[in-house]
């Protein structure tokens, strides 16, 4: 049974013992669709919730002597659960921007679910949420146009920023889906200038259109995943090589290393791709002493200026 499963299963457990007291276990196992030695293990487990603090005093005390099942000091969990309107409000923003996003395909089904959270939060919830907008962070007409070419499956003609190369570059793009990630839209889609799937973010298109032309990304054309993050290496980004600590290891866990070589002693050395230098910068500072730039070595000496930068900034002020 995985904890997915237990915890609603928890959840609806203890209010029904409080209100159903002397309830033996066969009758409860019942119930619920256990076994009476999982209704137990369920038992074991809801002895040792409570409030924070974890004394004697905050933890619901039950037990189950003789096949009756007594409950106590629950009353928090037994309550009902209640929203705030910012809690209230931020799942209805979320539901409207689900809502929007071409690739979800109840969208009858979605609308009865926001109408009926809506009622059930409130009015003030209702309020708040309908007064933000959905469209994330995304400039004022991309979002709908690209909406349409993903809905038509038509290609799209875009203005776009590459702020890694401070330029403005014409592309034909074929929208595969549109993905938020962190608060920002991205599409993701076949670019015929990279000749290759890229992300592109909303908020950097000057200029969005849709062309009379279907869209006809390659059959082995995959979007790009973007559970670990959005950014993908391309073969043309610098090749940038860091030695890591054990304390600097999370960088080949969490950033796409093109090789990944032991030291000896928990130390690593990574060779990664960047596109923007800026955030090379960034990565390592953020570092420290867990890791280092072994080149280029023009990255390296940018790293130890700026570091020895803040130093100064740093002792100027204290």
């Amino acid at each position: 049974m995985s904890t997915a499963d237990r915890l609603p299963r928890l959840l609806a457990l203890v209010p029904y013992l409080m209100s159903h007291p002397g309830a033996q276990v066969p009758e409860v196992a019942k119930i619920f669709g256990l076994s009476e030695k999982q209704l137990i293990d369920d038992l074991q487990l809801v002895w040792m919730c409570g409030l924070p603090g974890h004394t004697p005093g905050d933890l619901i005390d039950v037990s189950w002597d003789g096949g009756e099942i007594v409950i106590d000091n629950a009353d928090t969990i037994a309550r009902p659960l209640r929203l705030g309107v910012d809690e209230a409000s931020a799942l209805l923003v979320a539901l409207r921007m689900l809502a929007e996003m071409p690739e979800f395909g109840e969208r009858d089904a979605l609308s009865r679910v926001i109408a009926k959270f809506e009622q059930a939060a409130g009015e003030g919830a209702a309020t708040v949420s309908s007064q933000v907008a959905v469209e994330v962070d995304a400039t004022p007409d991309a979002l709908p146009v690209v909406n349409e070419g993903l809905r038509r499956g038509r290609r799209l003609s875009l203005r776009y920023y590459v702020p890694g190369r401070d330029e403005v570059t014409p592309r034909e793009v074929d929208p595969m889906r549109l993905v938020v990630v962190d608060g920002r839209s991205y599409l993701s889609g076949w670019c015929y200038r990279a000749e290759a799937v890229r992300l592109f973010r909303l908020d950097r298109m000057l200029s969005v259109e849709v062309l009379d032309v279907a869209a006809a990304p390659p059959e082995d054309a995959v979007p790009d995943e973007v559970t670990p993050g959005v950014f993908r290496p391309s073969p043309t980004d610098e090749l940038v090589e860091l030695e890591l600590t054990p304390a600097g290891r999370w960088v080949a866990e969490y950033y796409p290393c093109e090789s990944v070589e032991e030291l000896g002693e928990g130390r690593l050395r990574v060779a990664l791709r960047a596109r923007d230098q800026g955030w090379l910068l960034r990565l390592a500072l953020r570092l420290g002493d867990t890791g280092r730039v072994v080149s280029p070595a023009s990255l390296a000496e940018t790293v130890r200026e700026a570091a020895a930068a803040a130093l100064n900034r740093y002792e100027s002020v204290s």
